[in-house]
């Protein structure tokens, strides 16, 4: 049975797309079209049998939905989904833009890095202005300087290559099809369009999402993208070729390259040249009480999967487990321990994390950052009052680093992807453009991702010490992107696929939703439902109006800088369970977004 039933209105297509003329046939059924809030909606979780998808979109969830009814792989729904996000929460991710993305077929966990790449041009003085300072944040985002080569769409077809059951083409129909009858405008897509100070200094964005008179298009009013469907349909026929070289990849440098007041660097070459990676993924062995368990994420260029197994193992060797939740809240002892783990992460983060291909981990292995003795010590530098500011470790066997720490900078955007298939394959996929509506340049119906901004503006800091995450030609830059799976350690099964949007605070959303289930035993809609907090190593973050005012006096008495805050996570989660004598998924969506769970 579908567990989330919207009216149906079939939309039969006319043909398979060309390619697909001798494959299974697909038939995309419209749904109907949610009006999805950018404040808090409550979630019910969700319970299936046999597959689940969970999106941030309800459009984009029923059509990964609909793929794996048809007997698509997960691989395959998560494609079908990341070409409908592209269209509906264009703000967050898509087809001009990157993605990391986990994949497990029984205990094998592959991990695909579709992360962009500065341009060949490009080097460490991108983000100086004339006087040699880093440029203001805003500045460097808005215009072609900020605009990497994209990485989603060539990574997604070499992980269909390997893991596909459905044709290329028939995963685009959804999309295509949305594009060209067009969708309802959520609420969420409404506001931040209104909110924002910048999209509509791009004429060809400005005549897409905002009215004649300068308002952003109205909840409920169906918006037509007959430029995306055209390239989508070209994509779906040709492949990744298709965006990355000809007509459209000129369009793109074009845009980049002759934007008036802040240009880019951004090539045909470029393009051309765009290889995704297959990297080995990042795992390590986690124990609560008596229960192993296997927990895999990204590794760098990603620091999402080390900073979490960092705070993770901290926290092990602190009296964090012996404190439950009060009232369905964290307590302020525990929310001590959790952020001053965070600050230790943290520390390690801006020192030690950019693109393997430039920078060797510390002793010779990512692995060192994460080991048992190494997270034991870091422990020991929690006491009774706040670090505040924690510095770097040193992991045994590291030589002496000539990096300086990266300084805090803006991080935003992105959307999450979880999905289980009918045969048990997973994916839990992280797809960002960055910032909200990336760098603000629209292009045959697509947003241009901004993704650049993720390097450190600043080089080197004021002694001349290079950071390690700077601008470099065909570097990656640092993400904090978290795609996580879990596994029981002594049977190889799935228990969980996760992760959030979030920028930085991506890493404290998904290890909240991670220690939720694991240590307080919370289904993941109740896990997914806590109040965000964490550190980026300085004040301690609470989300506002969630937590009682002794919680924050405590943090304070200890002597945090505690700044309560909007912390809009995007959380998705589908974990392993059983109720009524069955095993069974449930899913979780973040009831601040719009995403649902489906399945059957």
């Amino acid at each position: 049975m579908r567990k989330t039933t919207p009216t149906l209105t079939l939309l039969a297509l006319a043909a398979l797309l060309a390619g697909c003329t001798s494959a299974p046939r697909f038939e995309y059924a419209v749904p109907a079209q949610p009006e999805g809030s950018s404040g808090y909606t409550e979630k019910p979780g969700w319970a299936t049998e046999k597959f689940a998808v969970a999106a941030a979109n309800p459009l984009a969830t029923d059509a990964g939905y609909q793929i794996l009814k048809a007997g698509g792989s997960a691989l395959d729904a998560a494609i079908a989904v990341q070409m409908v996000l592209t269209l509906v929460e264009p703000q967050s991710s898509g087809i001009g833009g990157g993605a990391f993305l986990l994949h497990s077929a029984g205990t094998k966990v592959e991990a695909y890095d579709g992360r962009e790449t500065a341009p060949a041009a490009a080097d460490e003085k991108l983000f100086l202005g004339p006087d040699g300072k880093p440029v203001p944040f805003h500045d460097g985002v808005v215009g072609g300087r900020s605009v990497g080569v994209p990485g989603t769409v060539r990574m997604l077809e070499m992980a269909h290559k390997e893991h596909g059951k459905l044709p290329w083409a028939t995963l685009f129909q959804p999309a295509i099809t949305l594009a060209e009858g067009g969708f309802k405008v959520s609420a969420r897509l409404n506001t931040l369009a209104a909110a924002d100070a910048h999209l509509k200094k791009d004429p060809v964005a400005a005549a897409y999402f905002y009215k004649p008179d300068g308002d952003a298009r109205d909840v409920g009013f169906n918006l037509r993208n007959p430029e995306l469907g055209a390239v989508l349909r070209r994509i779906a026929a040709e492949g990744s070729k298709a965006l990355h070289e000809g007509e459209i990849a000129q369009a793109i440098v074009d845009k980049v390259q002759k934007h008036p007041t802040n240009p880019g660097k951004l090539s045909l070459a470029d393009l051309a040249g765009y290889q995704p990676r297959k990297r080995e993924p990042l795992c390590h062995d986690y124990q609560v009480a008596s229960k192993n368990y296997r927990m895999c994420g990204f590794p760098p260029p990603s620091s999402g999967a080390i900073a979490i197994a960092q705070i993770l193992g901290i926290l092990k060797n602190t009296d964090a487990a012996a404190m439950p939740l009060e009232n369905d809240l964290p307590t302020a002892d525990w929310l001590h321990l959790y952020t001053d783990a965070a600050r230790l992460a943290f520390a390690d983060r801006a020192q030690y994390v950019a693109d393997p291909d430039f920078v060797q981990p510390p002793a010779g292995s990512w692995a060192s950052l994460i080991a048992p003795a190494y997270l034991a010590e870091r422990a020991k530098l929690i006491g009774t009052q706040s670090l505040k500011v924690a510095q770097p470790g040193k992991p045994p066997g590291a030589v002496a680093t000539s990096y300086a720490s990266m300084p805090d900078q803006p991080e935003y955007g992105t959307s999450h992807i979880s999905i289980v298939d009918a045969s048990g394959n997973a994916v839990a996929m992280t797809t960002t453009i960055e910032d909200q509506f990336g760098a603000r340049q629209m292009v045959k119906g697509f947003l241009l991702n901004n993704e650049l901004t993720d390097f450190s503006f600043a080089p080197a800091d004021a002694q001349g010490q290079p950071i390690a995450n700077r601008v470099q030609p065909g570097k990656r830059p640092r993400s904090s992107m978290s795609p996580t799976l879990v596994f029981d350690k002594a049977t190889g099964e799935l228990l969980m696929s996760g992760g959030s949007p979030g920028g930085a605070a991506i890493i404290h959303y998904t290890a909240k939703t991670l220690y939720g289930v694991f240590n307080w035993g919370l289904m993941p809609q109740q896990a997914i439902n806590l109040p965000n907090f964490g550190s980026m190593n300085g004040p301690s973050l609470l989300e506002e109006k969630r937590f009682p005012p002794l919680t924050v006096e405590t943090l304070r008495a200890r002597g945090a800088e505690v700044r309560e805050m909007n912390m809009t996570s995007g959380l998705q989660a589908i974990t392993r369970g059983h109720a009524h004598g069955k095993k069974l998924w449930f899913g979780g969506a973040d009831p601040r977004r719009e995403g649902v769970v489906m399945g059957d």
